[in-house]
């Protein structure tokens, strides 16, 4: 590995390279048996893990500062914020530094590292690949660099910020993701309310881009699902679907390319199922078995059962009903409920595929427990086929489970 060069001897360590700067950089000097969970990895440290803080004058938010044990050795470096919970986000440990200098507090170096790692990843996955170009380049601290998302469409890459740093160093991310070959056009998506919490205050700004650009940035597309949607087209051939929280129709088009008899999407928003019609012509897929409404999902599943109305499949992917732990119980209850209307839509012996995508949810474990509930106030039982999570482009680092957002079990309903 190249080393850092410096007038003298190259430094080795991070408490080296840190006095070779001009400024000072801080330390955070962790508690006693707090250490060891960010050597095995973790990359968030919080105020509560925090002893004290060295430095004159005190760190500001986005500072690069060290992270040190309780004799003020460094143990990692990373990105310091005054205000979140998260006051540093670990980029890189002692030992890393030390077999590669050059992204040692060296944040433009980090980010070519860290997003060259994250492109040879891909491409060893297969992507972008002759079936896609939309996929997920940079997920967060699946790649290592936590607060930073960036989704690839074709020529555009949308960059996706959650973290103070992120911010800070936005000409400098938007600089390293516009020299990738592929890419034209980068849009800027901060996450307004996430930042607030961040101690970063943005108004509401739209960036400025040709028509077509902004539309996808408007529509979106969730990469995530992608191979959960190429699961249904194997088991829909002959089926009558139902996808409810339909969106553009990803779950709906597999079915169809899959050789469903014919597709119900249910969806409340105009601009996804004028999408998700266009899409119909797009992919050469036949408009007569394919029909996409406008209702709500609770409103069009009690009509359906008050009918007697049942499917082959169907596929519940409500949007994201728990965005905070907080909300969690009352979560519960609306996924109970929309899971049992959707079990007494599914013909019995059917097959019912329901997502969550809240992390809260996720993460808490809940979710099989209150599909069980739902199971049980609708009459039904049910037996687990398949579990999965996003796809492999949207990686998740152990130590950091909290990262695990999406929940997809296909069950039979008995």
């Amino acid at each position: 590995m190249k080393s850092l060069s410096l007038p003298s001897s190259p430094a080795t360590t991070l408490r080296e390279i840190a006095s070779d700067h001009h400024k000072g950089i801080a330390n955070v000097v962790l508690k006693k048996g707090k250490i060891q969970l960010f050597k095995d990895g973790s990359p968030m440290v919080y105020s509560g893990a925090i002893d004290r803080i060295i430095g004159r004058p005190p760190p500001k938010t986005g500072d690069i500062v060290l992270v040190a044990d309780g004799t003020e050795k460094p143990i990692g470096w990373g990105f310091y914020n005054s205000v979140s919970m998260f006051s540093v986000r670990l980029m890189q440990l002692e030992e890393e530094a030390a077999r590669d200098p050059s992204c040692a507090l060296n944040v433009e170096k980090l980010l070519e590292t860290r997003i060259h790692a994250a492109i040879q990843l891909r491409k060893s996955l297969g992507l972008p690949s002759a079936n896609t170009n939309a996929y997920r380049l940079v997920n967060s601290e699946g790649d290592r660099l936590s607060g930073l998302i960036v989704d690839i469409f074709g020529d555009l890459a949308v960059i996706a910020s959650s973290a103070a740093w992120v911010e800070k160093y936005k000409s400098q991310i938007k600089a390293c993701i516009s020299r990738l070959d592929e890419i034209k056009y980068v849009s800027w998506r901060p996450s307004i309310e996430i930042l607030k919490e961040e101690g970063i205050d943005l108004p509401d700004l739209k960036e400025i881009y040709p028509s077509t650009l902004e539309r996808v940035k408007k529509t979106g597309f969730y990469a995530d699902q992608r191979e959960n949607r190429q699961f249904i087209s194997t088991i829909s051939d002959g089926q009558r679907v139902l996808d409810m929280c339909s969106y553009s129709g990803g779950f709906s088009l597999n079915a169809a390319r899959g050789g469903a008899m014919n597709v119900t999407g249910i969806d409340t928003s105009v601009p996804a199922l004028e999408l998700a019609n266009e899409n119909i012509i797009l992919n050469n897929l036949d408009p007569g078995r394919i029909s996409f409404l406008r209702r709500d999902a609770t409103d069009f599943m009690k009509d359906a059962v008050s009918r007697n109305e049942s499917w082959d499949i169907v596929i519940m992917d409500p949007p994201k009903l728990a965005p905070r732990r907080k909300v969690l119980q009352s979560a519960s209850g609306m996924y109970r409920n929309l899971n049992s209307l959707a079990m007494r839509l599914t013909k019995r012996g059917g097959l019912l595929m329901t997502c969550s995508c809240s992390g809260a949810m996720t993460q808490s474990g809940m979710f099989l427990r209150i599909i069980q509930g739902a199971a049980s106030s609708a009459g039904r039982r049910v037996t687990v086929l398949r579990e999965a999570g996003a796809a492999c482009d949207h990686p998740i680092d152990p130590s950091y489970p909290e990262g695990a957002y999406l929940s997809n079990i296909l069950l039979r309903v008995l």
